[in-house]
């Protein structure tokens, strides 16, 4: 699911002098040039001192050895934001635990790959669903499993449930899954997934009953004006799937909302975020994405 900006740590260099340790005497003889016997061998005394030479430089490449092997041990071993150097930068995105695409039977194809023309999604709904990130507090409802249909129709005017709520019956509607937390900052979020028999019947749900465009034309209860979002690139979504982000304009009322929809096949996502005060894009943004990846 998202693409994180590392730098690489520093490598500190070597302190001038640093070879003359501390302890060592003065006089001591390092490796050099062998002097010859007579007979043009190594003499008693030159030979013995190499040989002491050699033992303390196999027992200082011994030394390096597992001392290099601890580090990198320590590296691999470490969580990455606790590694110098792999922090990710503080960008306001929030901190999801890895994700991964739910496996399926052998042979069963994804959507969006040869042999799955309807571009139907095969695994359980609630496996597709975006996770909570870390540190936010879980809504004790909508907690990843199905949902009545009511509970996704609540997010619409009043006025605009009925006919929601017929469309989606004649459309053959399948499940509704969703997921919602509040994170420490006060942001509220909410994901659903609707799914439909086909792409076709996600599509004319999207497109008859929900208009998406340049403005929503069937708003959400609490964000009735909301446009365009023109800061959202779409960057790291699955080709074939389309995104229609929006954010509420200035000046909204106690609280900002952003919204959006991603259709993915036979499968229609709607991603929330709303907080008073305003709603930053960048984890908007994020879950959005990874919402996508999931779905494809």
């Amino acid at each position: 699911m998202t693409d994180r900006t590392e730098t690489q740590a520093d490598t500190a260099a070597p302190a001038a002098g640093a070879g003359a340790s501390a302890g060592r005497p003065a006089t001591e003889v390092l490796p050099g040039p062998v002097a010859q016997a007579e007979d043009g061998t190594a003499g008693p005394r030159t030979a013995s001192r190499l040989r002491r030479a050699t033992a303390l430089w196999a027992a200082a490449l011994l030394v390096c050895g597992g001392a290099g092997a601890g580090t990198a041990l320590a590296i691999t071993s470490a969580e990455r934001s606790d590694v110098p150097g792999l922090r990710t930068q503080a960008d306001g995105r929030w901190d999801y635990p890895r994700l991964s695409l739910p496996a399926l039977p052998s042979g069963v194809p994804r959507p969006f790959t040869k042999g799955n023309d309807g571009e139907v999604h095969h695994a359980d709904l609630r496996d597709l669903l975006l996770p909570a990130p870390r540190g936010a507090k879980a809504d004790e409802v909508s907690d990843g499993g199905f949902v009545p249909v009511d509970r996704y129709l609540a997010e619409y005017e009043e006025e605009q449930r009925e006919e929601l709520r017929q469309a989606l019956t004649d459309l053959g509607l399948r499940h509704v899954a969703a997921r919602a937390w509040t994170m420490p900052d006060g942001v509220r979020a909410r994901v659903y997934l609707l799914r439909f028999p086909s792409v076709a019947y996600a599509t004319a749900y999207k497109d008859r009953h929900l208009v998406l465009g340049r403005t929503v034309e069937t708003p959400l209860a609490a964000g009735p004006e909301s446009v365009l979002d023109g800061t959202y690139t779409g960057t790291g979504k699955v080709a074939g799937t389309s995104s229609y982000v929006y954010s509420e304009p200035r000046p909204y009322g106690r609280e900002q909302l952003r919204q959006g929809y991603v259709l993915a096949g036979d499968t229609l996502a709607l991603v929330v975020h709303a907080r008073k005060g305003g709603v930053p894009a960048v984890p908007f943004h994020q879950s959005l994405v990874l919402q996508n990846q999931l779905l494809g």
